[in-house]
């Protein structure tokens, strides 16, 4: 039974590889100019499907960490599974999202299909940030209810929401999604987020009550709203009211407490 959130771990490692392969086997793509020039951006099924891997895998993380604490199973090595398999489904696998949309940006320019590998492999900056922000993790001692830096589930599913938002063509924003200036910015806020060591929100509860979860309460009631009224691409919306919710939350403040708490344990 110990072993069971073990196996939900591993799945959720096993989603990310699916997501690589669907990703990094998209056939082509094409991009055509309707009546008023705007760019109009054709995504294989493949890419959208390995962007759908990457929230299966968010669900299944989810999952392992819920089983984990029902079965009280709880240990160092489904610690360390838990960052291998996320370095994979929420670092390895979105940077290979952000390379494909650099290389269909890219693909729209002339003679983009010569376009050096060197333009394109920023993408995997991101992928480094997220292995730097997960080790600290593994090493932090208070980051219970709140985290240094961006968790990589939040900045992983950000980017697999790209290639629905194209795919479904909302609001004829997809040619920004495959802008390369645009993508880069995103490589380098993200990293930074990443691996800055401010605090920001997690979605944890020491408690229900309304007065001590107004924040969350209210970032889970504006995420439902968004998705409903723009689908996939309520996404970054989610995720920009996310940050405004961690600069106004008081986890900071408990957190510090913590630390000190651990601190002062350990040299004791």
């Amino acid at each position: 039974m110990k072993q069971i959130p073990n196996f939900f771990t591993l799945l959720n490692l096993l989603l990310g590889c699916f997501a690589i392969v669907f990703i990094l086997q998209p056939g082509e793509t094409i991009v055509t100019l309707d009546d008023q020039g705007a760019a109009q951006v054709f995504l294989p099924e493949r890419i959208w499907w390995g962007a759908l891997c990457i929230y299966a895998a968010a669900v299944v993380d989810f999952l392992d960490g819920f089983l984990a604490r029902m079965l009280k199973a709880s240990s160092e090595m489904g610690k360390q599974l838990d960052s291998l398999s996320d370095v994979v489904s929420f670092g390895v696998a979105p940077g290979c999202i952000l390379y494909q949309l650099l290389r269909m940006g890219f693909a729209q320019e002339e003679g983009g299909l010569d376009t050096s590998l060197l333009y394109l492999f920023p993408a995997f900056i991101y992928s480094g940030a997220v292995a730097w922000r997960l080790a600290k993790f593994n090493i932090s001692t208070a980051q219970t209810y709140s985290f240094l830096g961006v968790p990589s589930p939040a900045t992983g599913l950000l980017i697999a929401s790209f290639p629905l938002i194209i795919f479904y063509q909302y609001f004829g924003l997809q040619q920004w999604f495959i802008n390369p200036y645009v993508l880069y910015a995103v490589i380098a806020v993200l990293s930074y987020l990443l691996v800055c060591n401010r605090r920001f929100l997690a979605i944890k509860f020491r408690d229900f009550s309304f007065q001590n979860n107004v924040l969350k309460y209210g970032l889970l009631a504006l995420g439902l709203v968004l998705a409903a009224a723009f689908k996939w691409l309520a996404v970054p919306l989610i995720f920009v009211a996310y940050l405004l919710a961690s600069v106004f939350s008081k986890e900071e403040k408990i957190a510090t407490q913590e630390s000190t708490n651990a601190n002062t344990d350990i040299t004791v």
